[in-house]
């Protein structure tokens, strides 16, 4: 489910790996933030097919909730994905503000999101 790797800088990176693993909730997050941070790690890559499809609809909030929580204790996410086929605008903004900032990256590969991270 999960696989750790090291950076160059000897940081720990948690990346999602189990293809049925679901991100449904900001409380699914918090426990993945708290598996994750046992092994000294604030930094998790997460494959667009890991969250709920509601959270690329910015009516229902969920993003927002999820990111918070990232905001809130100061993990690093990378949201490995191909986005151009999500057609709202207000969408595609939210993904360009984010990625102007260093905490929360949308990117369309593994070799990004670690590069980055």
């Amino acid at each position: 489910m999960i696989k750790y790797r090291q950076d160059k800088n000897n940081s720990i990176i948690a990346e999602i790996t189990d293809k049925n693993y679901i991100v449904n909730d900001a409380q699914d997050i918090l426990n993945l933030m708290a598996d994750v941070g046992m092994n000294n790690c604030n930094r998790i890559i997460i494959h667009e097919n890991n969250l709920n499809k509601d959270f690329f609809d910015l009516k229902t909030r969920l993003a927002g909730e999820i990111l918070q929580k990232f905001s809130n204790y100061k993990f690093k996410l990378a949201i490995i994905g191909d986005f151009s086929k999500y057609k709202s605008k207000s969408l595609q903004d939210f993904i360009q503000e984010c990625n102007r900032g260093k905490m929360i990256l949308f990117v369309n590969d593994l070799d990004t999101a670690l590069s980055l991270m």
